[in-house]
């Protein structure tokens, strides 16, 4: 089973490869909004699963709405709003989420000492 996790940049990313203990494809969709270039970016047929975790922003509202239109069994996952973005979430907040969806992760000791 492919799963993939959407998020909006080479940070996001970094930040969730820092958790996750299985092979999970990371797309980053590098400020992309318009469904074409979303479209290009996104192979729906290549996963059996596909997450999308953005920033709690305006610009991550915005994907978030274009990325429902677009590809509407998509999984949604959310950071809190205080924390804005996904990659000044702490890592026992991110562990959280991940761990929430059912991704196999580190162990959380390993991660954060």
């Amino acid at each position: 089973m492919r799963k993939a996790i959407i998020v909006e940049g080479k940070t996001d990313k970094e930040r969730l490869l820092k958790v996750l203990a299985e092979p999970v494809d990371i797309i980053c969709t590098y400020g992309t909004k318009n469904q074409t270039d979303l479209e290009q970016l996104i192979n729906e047929e290549d996963y059996n699963e596909v997450y999308v975790l953005v920033d709690a922003d305006q610009a991550g509202n915005k994907l978030r709405r274009s990325i429902k239109q677009l590809f509407p069994n998509f999984k949604h996952l959310y950071t809190k709003r205080m924390y804005k973005e996904v990659a000044s979430t702490p890592l026992e907040e991110i562990f959280r989420i991940l761990n929430n969806a059912h991704f196999t992760l580190k162990n959380i000791e390993d991660i954060l000492y």
